[in-house]
């Protein structure tokens, strides 16, 4: 069973629990890698040396665009172990969002993959800052990225080292209470919101879910998500790390290419997201393959028949970036009672959970629906560049926008948000954003972005432009150059492009009518493809 506390509440300090009592154990294994964890803290101590020399310390701030693998953990596992801060980046990142990320968390070195996906990162840094290249080469920092002091790829990392002992003494200056990494989630203005967690308060917060998440010792769990998200860092890489099991994991999933590699490694838990499991399971290929290994608290759709659960029987686990993943739930092996079916299940230990008036803050009693608020030492430290009394109220709960309701025995039920914000394949697209990006377009005049449901119940971006008489193109073009402004799964995926400004439904205050423009988008607009059509 999971540890009721981790072994240590350092990544260093885990590391060395894991080497002694499970140094032969895969820790991971990767599209064409895998490692043990005598093989991990071996490569990661290594690198650590390597970064020291290059002048990475305590607090250094170091981020990383790379796609999941063991590069990856190596290089998160050396940054933190020696108290520095890792700072995850989305592969998705368009250059301006990019740049925006390395602002607000104050980045002073850069790790980027040479190529992924037709990208070079460093490449569309210097197109979008011209001179930073130069100056970083130099030793001088560029005004564009003021906090940036070097940058490299993960294949021209520098190779001189530290004495293994100015590692050790790195190590032994790192306490719980220092900060592990800043994670990133859009904040309700649209604004990059780089959320701050410590090693203890994160590690903690992994221990609190691994029973319900059922990640015991010796599992191999497979989840999709990448690294660079809290579901892939905290729920894969760090719950591996603490339970003393195998993470399998792929940098670009693809759906037949998965069920060979789970078949192959013998996948014992899937989680992620239920539609990841679901186009798994309307692959071809997937009656064929065995995956019988997997145990009860899988995702449903790639368990046989007769072990899923019916719809709502299981806790749908419920958290956010700055709880650092789950902070309510129940055993995913095991159905709610069912006067709780639909329900998040309780909170885990750690974590106060109070619903409040969203007005007044004022706490209101079991079964009333309001706002979600949080408290408790595992959740995030705060977040960058804001005051603590802006994150937090007065009584040391955040406010997080979520509307619930709490029932007398502690079962939380989620509601929806209480601003406009939603969530496409788990992640988070914030309407403004988006509309932001759609008014910079040549020939568009307004824009209004909301969430329609698709055929499936699932969101999908949705978007009404209005556009000058004489613009040229419609909504394909629209769809095409907005993609270099914004992540794949902000560009809009149905589209309604008018002229008359008059269609726009409005409330009395002369705002847009929500949900008018949610029924005009889905009765009116027109579906179309994320992928970038073919040149």
């Amino acid at each position: 069973m999971p540890p009721a506390e981790p072994a240590a509440l350092t990544i260093s300090g885990l590391l060395a629990v894991r080497r002694r009592e499970d140094g032969g154990l895969g820790a991971l294994v990767g599209d064409d890698e895998a490692v043990t964890y005598h093989q991990l803290d071996d490569a990661s101590r290594a690198l650590a040396a390597r970064l020291v020399a290059a002048g990475v310390g305590k607090g250094s701030r170091v981020g990383s665009v790379m796609p999941n693998g063991v590069g990856w953990a190596v290089l998160a596992l050396a940054v933190t172990r020696i108290g520095a801060v890792l700072v995850p980046l989305s592969t998705l990142l368009r250059p301006p969002e990019l740049i925006a990320q390395l602002r607000a968390a104050a980045v002073t070195y850069l790790v980027a993959v040479p190529a992924f996906r037709g990208r070079d990162y460093l490449a569309d840094l210097e197109a979008e800052v011209p001179g930073l290249a130069g100056r970083l080469r130099a030793g001088r920092r560029h005004p564009g990225v003021p906090s940036l002091c070097q940058a490299w790829t993960s294949a021209d990392l520098p190779t001189a080292a530290v004495a293994a002992a100015l590692v050790d003494a790195h190590e032994r200056a790192v306490r719980p209470a220092d900060d592990l990494v800043v994670l990133f989630t859009s904040g309700s203005s649209g604004e990059p919101k780089g959320v701050l967690h410590t090693h203890g308060n994160a590690l903690r917060a992994v221990v609190s879910s691994l029973g319900a998440r059922r990640v015991g010792h010796g599992e191999r769990l497979y989840i999709p998500m990448p690294f660079f998200w809290t579901g892939g860092f905290g729920a894969g890489l760090l719950s591996v790390l603490v339970a003393g099991a195998t993470l399998l994991t792929e940098a670009e999933p693809e759906p037949g290419r998965t069920l060979r590699f789970l078949e192959r490694e013998r996948v014992t838990l899937f989680r992620g997201w239920p539609d990841q499991a679901a186009w798994l399971a309307a692959h071809p290929d997937f009656p064929a393959v065995d995956l019988s290994s997997l145990r009860p608290g899988s995702l449903g759709a790639v368990l046989p028949a007769a072990q899923r659960p019916a719809a709502g029987a299981r806790a749908s686990l419920f958290g956010m970036t700055e709880s650092f993943g789950p902070y309510c739930g129940s055993r995913l092996d095991t159905d709610l009672p069912e006067d709780k079916r639909g329900s998040c299940g309780q909170p885990f230990a750690g974590v106060e959970v109070r619903v409040v008036d969203p007005v007044t803050g004022r706490p209101l009693p079991p079964g009333a629906e309001g706002e979600i608020r949080l408290r408790g030492p595992h959740l995030m430290r705060g977040i960058c560049g804001r005051h603590r009394a802006d994150v937090f109220d007065r009584d040391g709960f955040y406010p997080t926008a979520d509307a619930g309701v709490l029932d007398a025995e502690g079962f939380l039920w989620y509601r929806g948000r209480l601003d406009d914000m939603f969530k496409v394949s788990g992640a988070t697209v914030y309407p403004l954003e988006v509309e932001t990006a759609l008014r910079a377009l040549p020939g568009a005049r307004e824009a209004f972005v909301t969430d329609v449901a698709d055929e499936a119940g699932d969101p999908q971006v949705a978007a009404l432009v209005v556009v000058s008489p004489d613009a040229a193109g419609g909504a394909g073009d629209l769809a095409e150059a907005v993609r270099s402004r914004l992540s794949s799964f902000k560009v809009p995926t149905r589209w309604l492009v008018v002229t008359d400004p008059a269609t726009v439904p409005r409330l009395a205050s002369g705002k847009a009518d929500v949900g008018a423009l949610r029924r005009l988008l889905r009765d009116k607009g027109v579906a179309r493809s994320r992928k970038v059509r073919p040149t």
